[in-house]
């Protein structure tokens, strides 16, 4: 655009907005059942296009009801538009309103269509020294632009000017109404030339100059056209004035009458209501600061085009596709949730929004079509999947490396995971599987795999799903994927510490699990066989001592049985009640009635062996993949808000490691032979972190000098030599530093260590006495976080805290302990992160045997071999300290063994 005024006027095609809406959006209803869809979809968009353009004019112009002085010219005009759906047309009302109250100037003029008023108010802005910015996807609109008008397509995000044009139409804007005259235009019904496209027009138009030159030269033009150019000469000239847009007319309003008013908060919210859209009244409510915006719901595609590929002809289309494009959205479609033991049944690729591919090849149901063969189809993919040139997006994409891995293609250039930029944006905002991204983010409904598959017993596994169904469903996975991408990624690009944190930590990470997981773990299923017999065999002697305890048999596993004998039978005192008011078995009251009984203490005894026994000992063994003969875990990035990987499928992260059952259990995880296990475990991290973020001299000074942290803690904090402090004070010590990085109370530390509440508020008091530090940082970290809403790591990611203002004290409260916590162990969680990003590139560069194998919390276990074990030892305990610089020095622990406990 010319350097003229730099604000813009901009004109909205309100009709046109509304139509898209309807037909992008699902038939969304309030409660009293009016149509609400298009409603939405629109005000979505005019609400982001309000806040992208704050300062700006912007006129929202409506088509009038009836017929237009076109219709006067060509009975015809636009004979073959359906009427307005029944659904669309009582919303035209309730989006007027809320244009209204959204203080938007609106017109409509009788007998005159939307563009004509557009180009009349567009061309004297211009005149006026006004930069223009028309709304619309309209091609007539392409007439108006110049160096002081261009269009923006919303739904495509794309300006149009000059340039853009050209490359568009092959004319120029000054050429537009003569290239529609020739090419027609279907949306009008304006017919055209009859066989004569887009392609013929624009080079009748160069040849000729211009549709005046055209019909004189007419009967030079031969070939098939020839003659349907000749038949409509005469009516050439009308189709041109049907399609040139009136930029003259008499209008009511001046263009500086067109004035942004302020929103009507009172009427927003009362049509807000009417209409049930909630999460806008909650904005305007300004109830939860941390409600995603929902005017940055961007609008879908106008078209979707989901093709299935069942020929080669339409597989090089595809081939031919990727190759041009700049990312690549890719999903598999499997016959089993595991990626280690499931067989690859489609692929399904997306290169531009609204645009997707389906390629099945294994879908066996009776009457299923041929498809391609599954080899051939990998064969032509793979240089494509496999360059690390070639940038690749997907929703979990680590699930799919996995499963291509197992069919011979080795994915590199693994650049994006929309699973992963929610995560990063904000980890508890949403679940952040496709479909729940889906509608936080983009407002729409996906189709879900109950809706193809079924549930229950009769779900078809996807190679029995019908290719109607399924062909949609795998392409809409990765169209669905594309947009949300293309919707994150910029947030993330427009953080430059999120941004870091997500290309720097997670997406290195991810491939890194995906090794993991592939490689999988050896365990000893004889042995665990043998302690399920034992563990049985003890369960039942628990059983009849509780039997005898309780007077009587009963079923330990049941909570309302168990009440009747603690609380009815045994009379002990309830020490907390559950929601609906009955008193509480729940493992923490266990442990305190065990002091008053015997009997809970059993109870606690046969669940931990109940447990164990139906996740480990009896389940291990059935998890061992038989095509690799070893347990294949699942690790989940983006679950644990704090950043903290958890792990499905086994979950190794649960195995309890201070009880003797626990610590057999590992046993049972064991080194092949000529190798041996090496675990490598931070030691104390969190509070190395404690003492780096909080600055204390004092706890700083302690790891320094590489002093027993809770014998220094118990020294200064019962003021006792430290080498008089005893294990009772070590005890106290210990339960002190815990329990102040989790927020404990004077009230828990008073429980855990079976003392008064006047003397545990003694410790808490004497602690912070000698670590003001750290009664600085809890402060400063609860203030910033009821300031800001959020609190960060070290490496910059941040918890939201949606609770953190709550007027309810508990909420509030337990907000305020996940704000002191959540930087220490979710730094924590970063820095074991970053380890295995610089240990799994380290061993790629040393060509070494030696396998990372498993991550549980702080821990990381290797198989190495036996002869390279106590070197192998050092050296990542070093890598390990070395990840990051802390004002105190990091000390990993490292063990060696033939099984998990033994290097423990």
């Amino acid at each position: 655009m010319s350097n003229k005024n730099t604000k813009l006027f901009i004109l909205i095609d309100g009709s046109s907005w509304l139509y898209r809406a309807f037909h992008a959006l699902p038939p969304l209803t309030n409660p009293e059942g009016e149509p609400t869809g298009a409603i939405y979809g629109m005000t979505n968009m005019l609400r982001k296009l309000m806040r992208e353009y704050t300062d700006e004019h912007i006129a929202v112009i409506f088509d009038p009801r009836g017929k237009t002085f076109r219709n006067d010219l060509y009975a015809d005009y636009k004979a073959n538009r359906p009427p307005v759906p029944p659904d669309l047309e009582p919303q035209f009302e309730g989006i007027r309103d809320i244009i209204q109250a959204l203080g938007l100037p609106m017109m409509q003029v009788d007998g005159v269509e939307a563009d004509d008023v557009i180009g009349t108010l567009a061309v004297r802005a211009a005149a006026a020294g006004r930069r223009v910015l028309i709304v619309t996807s309209d091609k007539d609109m392409a007439q108006l632009v110049n160096d002081d008008i261009q269009l923006l397509d919303t739904m495509q995000n794309r300006l149009t000017d000059i340039a853009r044009v050209h490359e568009k139409f092959g004319v120029g804007p000054e050429r537009i109404i003569d290239y529609l005259a020739l090419a027609g235009d279907t949306s009008d019904n304006i017919p055209g030339v009859d066989k004569v496209g887009p392609k013929t027009a624009a080079k009748w138009l160069h040849e000729y100059g211009s549709l005046d030159g055209v019909i004189e030269h007419a009967s030079e033009i031969d070939g098939k056209v020839s003659e349907n150019l000749n038949a409509v000469l005469d009516q050439l000239p009308l189709y041109k004035d049907l399609a040139t847009i009136r930029c003259e007319l008499e209008l009511d309003m001046r263009v500086d009458e067109l004035v942004r008013g302020p929103e009507q908060p009172d009427a927003l919210r009362a049509l807000y209501k009417r209409f049930d859209f909630k999460a806008w009244v909650r904005e305007l409510d300004e109830t939860d600061a941390d409600d995603v915006d929902v005017a940055d719901i961007p609008a879908a595609p106008e078209e979707v085009n989901y093709h299935t590929v069942l020929d080669e002809a339409a597989f090089d289309d595809l081939i031919k596709a990727l190759e041009a494009a700049e990312l690549i959205c890719v999903d598999t479609e499997t016959d089993a949730l595991s990626a280690m033991q499931s067989g690859l049944v489609g692929l399904s690729f997306a290169v531009k929004p609204g645009q997707a591919w389906y390629v099945p090849v294994a879908h066996n149901y009776p009457g299923a079509p041929d498809q391609l063969n599954r080899e051939t189809v990998l064969e032509r993919l793979k240089p494509i999947l496999e360059d690390p040139g070639k940038p690749k997006l997907g929703q979990h994409i680590k699930y799919d490396i996995n499963v291509l891995a197992r069919h011979g293609v080795r994915v590199q250039g693994a650049d994006f995971d929309t699973m992963l930029e929610s995560y990063v944006l904000n980890s508890t905002a949403t679940r952040h599987d496709m479909d729940s991204l889906a509608q936080k983010y983009l407002g729409r409904e996906t189709i879900k795999f109950t809706d193809v598959a079924g549930k229950g017993a009769k779900q078809l596994t996807f190679n029995q799903i019908g290719l109607e169904a399924a062909g949609p469903y795998a392409a809409e996975d990765a169209d669905i994927t594309l947009q949300l991408h293309e919707h994150l990624y910029p947030q993330l690009a427009a953080d430059k510490q999120l941004k870091t944190l997500f290309t720097d930590m997670e997406m290195p990470l991810m491939p890194v699990l995906a090794a993991i997981e592939h490689t999988g773990v050896l365990i000893d299923t004889q042995f665990l066989r043998n302690l399920s017999q034992e563990m049985g065999t003890r369960m039942v002697r628990l059983e009849e001592a509780a039997y005898k305890e309780a007077g009587g048999k009963f079923n330990l596993g049941s909570p309302a049985q168990l009440k009747d004998i603690l609380f009815d039978h045994l009379e002990l005192p309830v020490i907390r009640k559950t929601p609906k008011g009955a008193p509480s078995t729940a493992e923490d009251v266990l442990h305190e009635l065990a002091d008053k009984h015997a009997l809970p203490q059993l109870i606690l005894d046969w669940r931990e062996l109940s447990k164990l026994r139906s996740t480990y000992t009896d389940k291990l063994p059935e998890q061992v993949n038989p095509q690799t003969g070893r347990v294949h875990t699942s690790y989940h990035q983006a679950v644990a808000a704090t950043g903290r990987l958890s792990s499905a499928d086994p979950n190794l992260q649960n195995i309890p490691i201070r009880s003797e059952t626990g610590r057999r259990i590992r046993e049972a995880f064991i080194a092949p032979d000529g190798y041996k296990l090496l675990a490598v475990d931070y030691s104390q991290i969190e509070l190395r972190i404690m003492a780096h973020l909080s600055g204390d001299k004092g706890l700083i000074s302690a790891f320094k000098e590489d002093r027993d942290i809770h014998q220094a803690t118990a020294a200064e904090v019962f003021d006792t030599p430290l080498d008089d402090v005893t294990g009772d004070q070590r005890r106290a010590a210990k339960a002190i530093n815990f329990g102040l990085m989790y927020g404990m109370s004077a009230f828990g530390l008073a429980r855990q260590l079976k003392i008064g509440r006047g003397e545990a508020d003694a410790y808490i008091d004497k602690f912070f006495d000698r670590y003001p530090g750290v009664r600085d940082f809890m402060d400063n970290t609860r203030k910033q976080a009821a300031k800001q809403g959020y609190v960060e790591t070290l490496q910059g990611r941040r918890l939201y805290l949606p609770e953190i203002n709550a007027r309810n004290a508990q909420r509030r409260q337990y907000a305020e302990r996940t704000a002191i916590n959540a930087p220490l162990q979710g730094t924590a969680a970063d820095l074991i992160k970053l380890a295995m990003i610089d240990i799994h590139a380290w061993l790629a560069k040393q060509s070494s045997p030696t396998r990372m194998i498993m991550q549980v919390h702080d821990e990381l276990v290797f198989e190495v071999p036996a002869g390279d074990a106590e070197v192998m030892a050092q050296a990542l305990s070093e890598r390990m300290c070395a990840v990051i610089s802390l004002d105190v020095p990091l000390l990993a622990d490292a063990g060696i063994g033939d099984n998990w406990e033994q290097a423990h």
